[in-house]
């Protein structure tokens, strides 16, 4: 099953949800100021509790909003970490417990 990344972008990928979340992001600069300023120099917004709170308020009202604001400040928080000695380490899929089972753990199973 060879696939080029594209076919594979195809379905699993959304380039509305990147339109989405960057059209917020300038808006977020003109509303709030410089990312650089409030992650990095004044600290003054906190991306890792406001991912929480926006997750919360998708589960309550079903907006998908604010799943792309949890993107958001995720990237955020990526570029302007909060925790010291943050990094990106890349690593496995066993690195991180996956909630459910993917369809491949099932076709699996189901060979036993």
């Amino acid at each position: 099953m060879e696939k080029d990344f594209n076919e594979i972008l195809e379905t699993e990928y959304c380039e509305e949800f990147d339109e989405i979340r960057k059209k917020m992001m300038i808006m977020s600069y003109f509303k709030y100021g410089l990312a650089k300023d409030n992650y990095e120099k004044y600290k003054s917004i906190n991306a890792i509790e406001n991912i929480k709170k926006r997750l919360e308020k998708y589960e309550e009202t079903k907006n998908t909003e604010f799943l792309a604001d949890v993107a958001n400040f995720a990237m955020l928080e990526f570029m302007f970490p909060s925790i010291e000695g943050a990094k990106y380490t890349p690593t496995d899929s066993g690195a991180c417990e996956l909630q459910g089972f993917s369809i491949n753990e099932i076709r699996d199973y189901d060979k036993f």
